[in-house]
């Protein structure tokens, strides 16, 4: 078993070895190189001590040296290096209260999660494959290493990666680690809310997104937040989650859409999301069962609230969840709003003819009363495109 480790990191390993010290590229990129994918990052786990490490290579940094990591920095790429470990006691069902080094690699792998991120690899050695990832890899499953209940117990956000990778990668989870998620998924209220929306983002934006009905079924659902558990309890359609575009806002909003946009924000804010994509769901959650009429005046006042993007994402919405009987419609709603783009109809206040200071300008006195005149010409030049010339709006404001 061959696995091309990038140059730098290859050299990584091969420095260390020259310095007595075992090296090998751990973990994800391991996994992903197995599955043919390309790995985000190369991590490596070395029996040499942090200071050793920093001791060999001129340009570090000290990312998580507490914990035994030192970031080696190669060509501007930084390849995190850490030095084998034994995780002492978790008190907080997250984090270990010590680390202990140790120069065994076993030692090290058998501390990790799932049997597919348990795996090392250098070029000397081969795969070092102990708990046997590359099978459970062969046969789609997701394992906990040794015992489960441990592995949930010291890291209780384990159990959303387990549901996670099992969406990403399309596999099964297999019974004894299904048995332990459920005990002890009350521990999941230990875990911060932004590391829990992390895991459900990269859920959503997976391969199979339908997977997040496991957080409900398996009871886990409640102890990240009753809203959210409410939310999921209400989740239909679920199989046409992947019919939506792999954006965050998209999937977000797919498994919201029967909420109150109130609620929305209400669970996406506790989660810790961020603005632009709370924002973005928001006004999906509370357009896309809004039908629209097939007319050029409704549409381009639809256009007018939302920004291209979004309101392109607001009919792709509705042709998934939307009313059958609307669908008709919706063909021709898209092939009007194609044409109001075509002919660069204004719909966008700033991109009306006259502004406010040239109301002024022509005697209207400062203040509120501005701005309803404006808002009154705006709506004149969503119903008639034609009247968004200067000398017309000008008349038009003149009676107003």
């Amino acid at each position: 078993m061959k696995i091309l480790v990038p140059q730098a990191a290859g050299n990584i390993i091969e420095q260390l070895n020259a310095h007595g010290f075992e090296a090998y590229v751990v973990g994800g990129c391991v996994r992903d190189s197995l599955l043919s994918r390309t790995p985000e990052d190369w991590d490596i786990t070395t029996s040499a001590k942090p200071e050793q490490v920093k001791d060999i290579f001129p340009r570090t940094v000290d990312t998580g040296i507490q914990h035994g990591t030192v970031t080696v920095l190669c060509d501007k790429t930084g390849y995190e290096v850490t030095t084998y470990r034994i995780d002492g006691e978790y008190e907080d069902g997250r984090h270990p209260k010590s680390v202990e080094f140790t120069r065994n690699l076993e030692e090290d792998l058998k501390r990790r999660d799932f049997t597919i991120n348990a795996m090392a690899y250098s070029d000397r050695d081969g795969l070092v494959d102990i708990f046997d990832g590359q099978k459970d890899l062969e046969q789609g499953i997701i394992r906990c290493v040794g015992n489960a209940r441990d592995r949930f117990t010291e890291d209780a956000l384990r159990i959303l990666r387990a549901i996670r990778f099992s969406a990403q990668l399309g596999f099964s989870i297999e019974e004894e680690t299904r048995k332990a998620i459920t005990v002890i998924a009350p521990n999941m209220a230990k875990v911060s809310k932004e590391r829990i929306q992390v895991e459900l983002s990269k859920l959503l934006v997976s391969k199979h997104p339908e997977t997040i009905v496991k957080v409900n079924e398996w009871g886990i659902s409640p102890y990240i937040s009753g809203v959210f558990h409410q939310a999921l309890k209400t989740l239909s359609d679920e199989e046409n989650l992947v019919r939506l575009p792999d954006k965050k806002h998209m999937r977000w909003a797919g498994i919201l859409r029967h909420q109150k946009p109130e609620i929305a924000v209400e669970i996406l804010r506790d989660l810790k999301l961020d603005n632009d994509t709370i924002s973005q769901v928001k006004t999906l959650v509370a357009l896309w069962d809004k039908e629209i009429p097939a007319n050029k005046p409704a549409i381009r006042k639809v256009m007018s609230g939302l920004t291209p993007e979004l309101f392109h994402d607001l009919l792709y919405f509705q042709n998934i969840f939307g009313r059958k009987p609307y669908l008709e419609t919706l063909k021709k709603v898209e092939e009007f709003a194609d044409e109001i783009i075509r002919d660069k109809d204004c719909i966008r206040l700033k991109d009306m003819a006259v502004t406010g200071r040239e109301l002024i300008a022509a005697g209207r006195k400062p203040g509120p009363e501005i701005g309803e005149v404006l808002d009154a010409l705006f709506e004149e030049v969503l119903k008639n495109p034609e009247h968004n010339k200067k000398d017309t709006l000008m008349n038009l404001a003149e009676m107003l």
